[in-house]
């Protein structure tokens, strides 16, 4: 029998966390199959830990946090809801939408968006499963929650969610969207969709737009990828072929050594420089994209 190394290992739980984190097995198949490598120390220690997810307080005084509805026609439910963070001031501000992973919206994206509006963003956090009651407060009745949404009519709360920050009394009117895991390949099809009413879009580790749709695209395109991810990366080789015939002005950055998710700070899965390094390429894109 071949002893595995530690890396290897390590390599097995963090596939078989994929796994767990996009719903193809449950929480005990996850942690039983840990177990039976040896590794239910390290599997724990990956499930998500949103104590250590807030960098920005919400009463910091740089921002106005506060919660917010809006119509969503064709949507999930009639009103969806979400979390508006302005920076402080009278404005108008860039907007930007900030998508979640696929468990709604917990405390890791809603720091998130305070982190946009500190850096002088309107930022717009939709909870995509407002329709079911909202983010449930834990990550795996999240997930199982997203999943029996209508897929279809759950990215059209996330448009609804795009036009309403867009033409928010403290928006000067150009949009840029960004979002993670789901919410990364929710911000890809965005920008197929809205076209020209979308002016930035930075994707991190998202599958990328349908192929017949990218020629829609006319934001210029700033996708984050980890290394370590070969569901999400192995559609980008087209996506990019795609893009150039497009003409869309567009930067892929791969983060050497990285895992999917190496943004969210709430999971051992973060990588501090990937995350650090990306983030701050993501916040110059938006201000010369939606000045």
């Amino acid at each position: 029998m071949t002893t595995l190394t530690q890396t290897e290992i390590d390599r097995q739980v963090f596939n078989l966390y994929d796994e767990y984190c996009h719903g193809r097995i449950d929480r005990r198949e996850f942690l039983k199959r840990a177990g039976a490598l040896g590794a239910l120390g390290f599997a724990i220690a990956l499930l998500p830990d949103y104590a250590k997810a807030q960098t920005i307080s919400f009463t910091d005084t740089r921002i106005k946090a506060h919660y917010v509805t809006w119509p969503s026609p064709g949507g999930n439910a009639a009103n969806m809801r979400g979390y508006l963070v302005q920076p402080a001031g009278n404005g108008p501000f860039p907007a930007v939408l900030v998508i979640h992973e696929n468990r709604g919206l917990n405390p890791y994206i809603e720091d998130v968006a305070r982190r946009a509006a500190v850096e002088g963003f309107l930022a717009l956090a939709p909870d995509g499963l407002a329709p079911l009651g909202g983010y449930p407060g834990n990550d795996d009745d999240g997930r199982d929650l997203q999943a029996k949404l209508d897929q279809a009519k759950l990215r059209t709360d996330m448009l609804n969610g795009a036009k309403f920050v867009k033409a928010h009394k403290l928006s000067n009117g150009r949009l840029g969207a960004t979002g993670f895991c789901w919410g990364g390949g929710t911000t890809n099809w965005l920008a197929a969709t809205m076209g020209p009413d979308l002016q930035a879009a930075a994707p991190y580790y998202g599958v990328a737009a349908a192929t017949g749709e990218v020629s829609k695209i006319k934001a210029p395109l700033l996708a984050h990828l980890a290394e370590n991810d070969p569901r999400v990366n192995e559609t980008y080789a087209t996506y990019e072929q795609e893009l150039k015939k497009a003409g869309v002005r567009f930067e892929i950055h791969s983060y050497p050594g990285t895992q999917h998710g190496f943004h969210n700070n709430s999971t051992p899965r973060y990588n501090e420089a990937a995350a650090k390094l990306s983030w701050d390429r993501t916040v110059a894109f938006f201000k010369k994209n939606l000045a």
